[in-house]
């Protein structure tokens, strides 16, 4: 329980009173914890969705519900991925590129991943029909959570000199990340039927080649690059649900 309790306070906002959760030995042990948070978010959000989807069109619902998701986190997982976009396109060599994902001001790659992001899941879920729409709402949290223990177990961590995502690789596991990937495929099957196995094995894929690109262009991961990890399997499942080819599977 103060395992999840733990991934609870880290993965979001939500007030959480007590002292539960809060020891750096909980935090640690946490990481098996983050599907459930994933889908615990992605269970709170279905409701309001459905609302919005109820009261305004296509596309100006998908606008709130996008700001609902990363509203659950903070923003937590969006700066990973501009800090990361920053680094990775930099031209820099890796030293250098670590370097510029520590510092906390953004730059204009990082502003313009952001940018092609948000717009990318706009246009998805206001693609969808609201069944679809709702489906992708409760998966793409999940998918999201699952990523960073998948990138965990496939990836060493990158910064010799320590930093947050250390306190996480100290409990690295490839059996977490199994767990992951596992719990990651069957939500997908139980949100979307047959169809979920090809939205998980597209996520999966593109994760699989983005581990790839990190470990050629920093050598492991990083806390940024496992949050970009996170926006980019959100974004997948996004992609996957908005595809005309498999609405008629």
């Amino acid at each position: 329980m103060h395992s999840f309790v733990a991934a609870l306070r880290f993965l979001t906002i939500l007030p959480i009173p007590g002292a539960m959760g809060t020891e750096s030995g909980d935090l640690a042990a946490s990481t098996p914890c983050f599907p459930l948070v994933g889908l615990l978010i992605g269970l709170c959000s279905v409701p309001a969705a459905w609302l919005f989807v109820a009261l305004l069109p296509p596309a100006v619902a998908a606008l709130p519900i996008i700001t609902l998701l990363f509203a659950f986190s903070g923003g937590l997982h969006l700066d990973g991925l501009a800090d990361t976009a920053d680094g990775l396109f930099s031209a820099r060599p890796r030293e250098e590129m670590l370097a510029i994902m520590r510092d906390s001001r953004i730059g204009a790659m990082g502003v313009i991943a952001l940018v092609i992001l948000l717009l990318l899941k706009a246009a998805s879920l206001a693609s969808m029909d609201p069944d679809r729409l709702l489906a992708a709402v409760l998966l793409m949290p999940v998918a999201g959570r699952c990523a960073i223990l998948v990138m965990m177990a496939v990836l060493p961590y990158a910064r010799p000199e320590g930093g947050l995502g250390t306190l996480f690789y100290t409990r690295r596991s490839r059996l977490t990340g199994l767990w992951g990937g596992v719990f990651f495929l069957a939500c997908s099957v139980l949100a979307a039927g047959p169809g979920g196995l090809a939205v998980a094995a597209f996520t999966l894929l593109v994760l699989l080649v983005f581990a790839l690109f990190l470990k050629k262009r920093l050598g492991g991961a990083t806390g940024d690059t496992l949050g970009a990890s996170c926006e980019l399997a959100e974004l997948c499942v996004a992609l996957a649900f908005s595809c005309t080819l498999w609405g008629q599977a």
